[in-house]
């Protein structure tokens, strides 16, 4: 696919690009800070991410202009933290309608409640088809190390998913496609909910026995609000949705992992997020999942109860142990 662009700068963008660059001669890069472009140029890599992963400056078209990039480039991949989605995407003044985006956004739209595909769809007037998502377990961290991972394509149209499969398909990376857009995106969100549950359960001191049941009863929500959502036949153990869910709550890369053992160490949230230094995604899809849910009614405990935590500032404790009662 000609033209690829990569947007943002964060691990998993930089994951991303030196997968692209396997298959592809060059690309174009938006990085929204001169300063960190001055330095990734002389370093010959990311300096705030993924230091190992190492790539041919001469072959990456850098700007800090974003228009300037989508002008440029026929397929975007949009790998920015969902918080800042919105301002970043506001500065694009350019016609989306014949360009592809692909979404590695793992998170919805905080102040629209809103899938990252349904808002590039109403804000840039885009055809379904030529709006994709990235899903499944694949941490940045396991790229840049070359381990072998999984990637799943959304898109309504297959042959595009094919496409974009093929451009990040490399010797350590596999991908399958599928057409089930917004239950891979929903499922993306909700996977990191759980994560910061398992985090906050283990330095609870709950063990593994219950964090399996946790994480069971977790792919059982992911279930029901997607089927709520859109009903469509879909395998819920494949590895877009479930092999997700896993790795998110189980891995040491698991930002939002890390952020639920902090919230059960007695962090506050925002102690917690100073301390990361990174985008907890799962905080704000607490609250997007909550509201949408408002008007679903789906059974969601393990949701509620970190909305509880997180929002209402009750007792980790206390909220834990009423959950445990609603599991099975």
């Amino acid at each position: 696919m000609s033209k690829v662009a990569i947007l943002g700068s964060g691990s998993w963008a930089t994951a991303l690009a030196k997968i692209v660059m396997l298959n592809e001669p060059e690309i174009n890069w938006y990085i929204r800070r001169q300063e960190a472009i001055d330095a990734f140029i002389q370093m010959g890599q990311n300096p705030g991410y993924l230091s190992n992963a190492k790539f041919d400056i001469n072959r990456i078209h850098f700007s800090n202009d974003i228009n300037e990039i989508v002008a440029n480039s026929d397929v975007m991949i949009l790998a920015i933290p969902s918080p800042y989605v919105k301002q970043t995407t506001s500065k694009i003044r350019r016609s989306m309608r014949n360009k592809t985006i692909v979404t590695a956004v793992k998170g919805m739209i905080p102040d629209e409640n809103m899938i990252v595909t349904d808002y590039l769809a109403k804000k840039f007037d885009m055809p379904a088809d030529n709006l994709a998502v990235i899903a499944g377990p694949c941490h940045a961290e396991e790229i840049a190390l070359e381990r072998l991972s999984y990637l799943t394509i959304g898109c309504s149209n297959l042959e595009k998913a094919q496409q974009i499969g093929a451009l990040l398909r490399t010797s350590y990376v596999k991908t399958c496609v599928s057409s089930d857009v917004i239950g891979l995106e929903y499922s993306s969100v909700m996977k990191n909910i759980y994560a910061i549950a398992a985090g906050l359960c283990q330095s609870l001191r709950y063990g593994d026995n219950f964090q399996s049941v946790l994480i069971a009863n977790a792919i059982q929500e992911i279930q029901r609000f997607a089927q709520a959502v859109i009903p469509t036949p879909r395998d819920i153990d494949a590895s877009g949705y479930l092999g997700d869910v896993l790795v998110t709550s189980y891995s040491k890369f698991s930002r939002n992992r890390q952020f639920g053992q902090m919230i059960g160490m007695g962090y506050s949230v925002k102690a917690a997020q100073m301390e990361m230094e990174m985008v907890a995604e799962g905080y704000y899809g607490t609250n997007c999942i909550h509201i949408a849910n408002e008007s679903m009614h789906v059974n969601l405990p393990i949701v509620d109860a970190m909305y509880k935590i997180l929002y209402e500032h009750q007792s980790p404790t206390i909220v834990i142990q009423e959950l445990t009662q609603h599991l099975s």
